[in-house]
């Protein structure tokens, strides 16, 4: 099976690139691209037996393209879900006279149908692995006390509690999800654990209910109703009642969430907690693309506090974020800085220092793997050390900066060859029919590009010199960079009219006479043209839209 992106380049074959036409284009502009490649491509105008066969089969893929795009209703379908909406099964029993937001509608129905069929198959893990690490005898020794014990010299580094979660999902209908999750936990050699169920049932689409039964060995059986509700377009609540049994009695609680969005990117919440750790807590979260900012205030017993971050998201390929917070309270002041960074496809490492009164520093590492999260909780001293700040700050940057030169850019590297491999062997066999196309078209269009040719240079018009699409290379070696591009120098002149060669905004591989030489790299087009007697240079990116002659491309000769 081809891979996502080989599957998306050769499935959804792009018939607006096939006929060199805007996805705005108007039927007159449909018409007049299809009888042009109707002119080029017809079985009629070629006697030889092979290409008269080749001839065919462009003319019957050029025919598709345009019984798919001159239907308003197929084109709807074609230019929101591709080529596979086309071939959905049930598709047969829409009307043909609905209206394009009708067909989407439908479309969409369809697909739901289909995911419910995939339901029970489906389940959605999420797991948590928590580590805490006690090494205060880093900073925090007393070896004054301990001279005569043997082997004192050496700081002790003790794991002194562990937590382990994990949940699955199991969708029972469209509405209704059963949801099982347990614990373990263990804390200087004392530990216990918990399992809870849960069914959710969405009522409408404007809220849902659940209902959860838990039991652990510390504490007795739980009772749960928890409820979510839309109550406006800009406002919700939540509210969650539960009973806890133990030999101490019933202990009821009740929690209440209050939310409105004040604006696009910020949301209000008033929360409202009764019974076990009775608290009422305001905040106001704003989230936007390059930044996450939260203030927060709380007062309940035992806990009162209020607490300032934000977070600075970079727009990067890592998605790299920094982020700090202060936190203040009955129980102290905390200071916390960090940052996570995106290792691999599925993979955000970060780390986090913390810095309080009475807590002392602690450094936190996280490392999130798709659904999984695993968390390393160290702490370092229960003073405010400067040496144990700066270690905690600088000791991570160094192994992360040296891990990820020798170890993770290597690694990323190799299984991103190997990923292109494997959707080269994927594809091979798709691949060559598309080569072997996009020839067949090139000696179709010989007599065709050599009338424009003579055409253009009656008039000293437009000839493409030099034509190459694919991934240039940037080194002195010629084989590579021969292995990576074509020469499509006859296609682009075959679609010079009156002086002038537009290209839409698509690939280019879509193109007739072109196919794609490097599956899943960056791809550009180089053109050297001829427009009144001067040379002009032009390389424009895959999916950008071309217009030529320029005068901006005309190449300087003056030296």
């Amino acid at each position: 099976m081809a891979t996502a992106l080989g599957e998306e380049e050769l499935d959804n074959e792009d018939y607006y690139s096939l006929l060199n036409v805007r996805r705005e284009a108007s039927s007159e502009e449909l018409k007049a691209a299809y009888r042009r490649l109707c002119m080029l491509y017809h079985p009629d105008k070629h006697r030889d037996p092979e290409l008269k066969s080749q001839a065919e089969r462009l003319f019957n893929l050029v025919h598709q393209a345009y019984e798919v795009l001159s239907d308003p209703q197929t084109r709807a379908i074609y230019d929101i879900y591709g080529k596979r909406g086309l071939e959905m099964e049930g598709w047969e029993v829409v009307e043909r006279r609905r209206t394009p937001a009708e067909i989407r509608e439908e479309f969409e129905r369809l697909q739901q149908e289909r995911e419910e069929r995939r339901l029970q198959q489906r389940t959605n893990p999420k797991g948590t692995i928590s580590v805490g690490v006690d090494a205060t005898d880093l900073f925090d020794r007393y070896d004054e006390e301990y001279e005569d014990v043997s082997g004192s010299g050496f700081p002790q580094i003790e794991i002194n509690k562990m937590h382990i979660s994990q949940s699955i999902e199991a969708p029972l209908t469209a509405t209704d999800t059963a949801i099982l999750s347990g614990s373990l936990s263990t804390q200087n050699g004392n530990g216990g654990g918990s399992i809870n169920f849960a069914l959710r049932r969405v009522t409408s689409a404007k809220g849902w209910g659940e209902l959860e039964f838990g039991a652990g060995d510390l504490q007795g059986p739980l009772f749960g109703l928890k409820l979510f509700r839309n109550l406006t377009p800009r406002c919700f609540v939540t509210t969650n009642c539960a009973l806890q049994f133990s030999s101490r009695g019933i202990r009821p609680g009740l929690t209440t969430v209050l939310a409105r969005n004040l604006d696009k990117n910020t949301v209000g919440y008033l929360q409202w907690r009764w019974g076990i750790q009775s608290a009422m807590n305001t905040s106001i979260v704003r989230d936007t693309k390059t930044s996450h900012f939260t203030v927060a205030l709380q007062l309940g017993i035992p806990h009162s506090f209020a607490l300032i971050s934000y977070q600075h998201k970079f727009q990067d390929d890592d998605q790299t974020r920094v982020k700090g917070s202060l936190k203040a309270g009955f129980f102290g002041t905390v200071v916390e800085y960090g940052a996570e960074r995106k290792i691999s496809r599925h993979s955000v490492l970060g780390a986090a220092v913390s810095v309080g009164v009475p807590q002392g520093v602690s450094l936190k590492v996280k490392l999130n793997r798709a659904s999984q999260t695993y968390f390393f909780p160290v702490h370092l001293t229960d003073q405010l050390l400067p040496s144990a700040v700066f270690y905690a700050t600088v000791g991570p940057l160094i192994i992360y900066f040296a891990m990820h030169r020798l170890i993770i850019k290597p690694y990323l590297r190799a299984q991103k060859e190997k990923e292109l491999e494997k959707q080269r062997e994927s594809t091979a066999t798709d691949i060559l029919q598309k080569k072997q196309e996009a020839e067949a078209a090139v000696r179709l269009m010989q007599e065709s590009v050599r009338r424009i040719i003579e055409a253009e240079e009656s008039r000293m018009g437009l000839i493409i010199v030099n034509a190459w699409y694919g991934k240039f290379v940037n080194d002195k070696s010629k084989k590579s960079e021969k292995v990576k591009v074509i020469d499509v120098t006859v296609p682009l002149q075959c679609l010079v009219k009156d002086s002038k060669l537009i290209l839409t905004e698509a690939s280019k591989a879509g193109l007739p006479g072109f196919y794609d030489p490097c599956v899943g790299e960056e791809k550009s087009l180089r053109v050297l043209y001829q427009f009144r007697g001067v040379l002009h240079q032009v390389t424009v990116p895959d999916s950008e839209a071309l217009r030529i002659p320029k005068q901006s491309h005309r190449i300087d000769t003056d030296g």
